[in-house]
């Protein structure tokens, strides 16, 4: 088994650097990780995310319901120009956007009739139902893939996009999507063993509450994926995409590169994080094996955590974290599946 040991105390994990900073209101939600980690620049897209986002920041302190009729009026008008919208989407995907910005204008009502009777329940479902649209309508925006993987790279799957994860254990199902746009390198040798079943019948090799659940590790005693093209070891490197840079950092932990305060676009702040694991000393020898993180408020507090920048996470659980709360070491992948953006994978030439 890869091993990752770092203590469950998040007062032992942090050092005196980062002992004054304060934890701020880091993104709990791996949906709306994903949404704000796309690569597009709309401010009225983002202007409408960001005031339904909020609706679950109000809801969870107290219900300040002043406060959501105030995100609501800022989603209508987020929503009130679509032209300002529809220009950041390419000429070919416009009809397509056009019906999402519809549906979306048709949705925001339904919320406020929900806020009007401070119906808690159907806020929360109203709220999701519109920011899944959101989802698909920033999605269309995405015209190319924003950077050169570097040459050094080429050797290795690359996911240039999104994928869904369709998983299959014996306690029940988890959709996971990964993130290209943020993590090609670790997403694309993800999906690639998950075409070829490297996953089904794994059984999950550690579990500790409010912490980590791993599997990955094949039978035998090979820790990781051998390549049956080279019979050697596939190692990914340790690959993080910083808030404000252009491209991910590949090979050295934040730590290490002194950028001990720059945020990961993907951070464990989420429940259902998904990660590369890799040997404690080894930086770019991941393989196969991967965790999920099970994030706990009281252990973990987000952004106050040394797993950021130490570690490659590229996903995030979007269905079934209820599934992970009762999955234990020994239990098992039934199967894996990719039910969306398989075309995203983008395979090495053989020479």
């Amino acid at each position: 088994m890869i091993a990752f040991c770092w203590s469950l105390s998040a007062a032992a994990w942090t050092p005196t650097s980062y002992a004054a900073l304060p934890a701020g209101n880091a993104i709990t939600d791996g949906k709306a990780l994903l949404r704000y980690a796309l690569p597009i620049d709309n401010q009225p897209v983002r202007q409408l995310q960001a005031s339904l986002e909020d609706i679950a920041n109000q809801l969870r302190a107290n219900r300040r319901w002043g406060a959501i009729a105030n995100d609501l009026k800022g989603a209508s008008r987020a929503i009130s120009n679509p032209e300002k919208i529809l220009s950041s989407v390419p000429a070919e995907r416009q009809p397509q956007a056009e019906k999402i910005i519809a549906q979306i204008k048709d949705g925001i009502p339904k919320l406020q009739a929900a806020t009007d009777k401070k119906d808690k329940e159907n806020i929360w479902v109203e709220r999701a139902n519109i920011l899944n649209l959101v989802s698909e309508l920033e999605e269309l925006m995405v015209k190319e893939f924003p950077y050169e993987v570097p040459a050094q790279y080429s050797n290795l799957p690359q996911l240039k996009g999104r994928a869904t994860i369709a998983f299959k254990t014996n306690k029940g199902d988890i959709t996971v999507v990964v993130d290209g746009y943020s993590a090609p390198v670790t997403a694309g040798n993800f999906v690639d063993l998950v075409q070829r079943g490297f996953y089904n019948g794994l059984e999950f090799i550690r579990a500790e509450d409010s912490y980590v659940l791993q599997t990955g590790d094949p039978p035998g005693k090979d820790q990781g994926f051998i390549d049956p093209n080279t019979g050697k070891y596939r190692a990914v490197p340790l690959e993080i995409l910083v808030k404000g840079d252009s491209e991910p950092t590949y090979g050295v932990t934040l730590e290490q590169a002194g950028r001990y305060t720059d945020e990961p676009v993907l951070p464990f702040s989420a429940y259902g994080a998904v990660a590369m694991a890799r040997p404690e000393f080894e930086p770019d020898g991941g393989s196969s094996q991967f965790f999920f993180f099970l994030f706990e408020p009281e252990l973990t507090p987000a952004g106050r955590n040394l797993l950021d920048g130490r570690y490659s996470v590229f996903g995030y659980v979007t269905e079934g974290k209820e599934v992970l709360e009762k999955l234990k070491a020994g239990d098992k992948i039934e199967s894996a599946k990719v039910i969306q953006g398989a075309d995203k994978l983008v395979q090495p030439q053989v020479a």
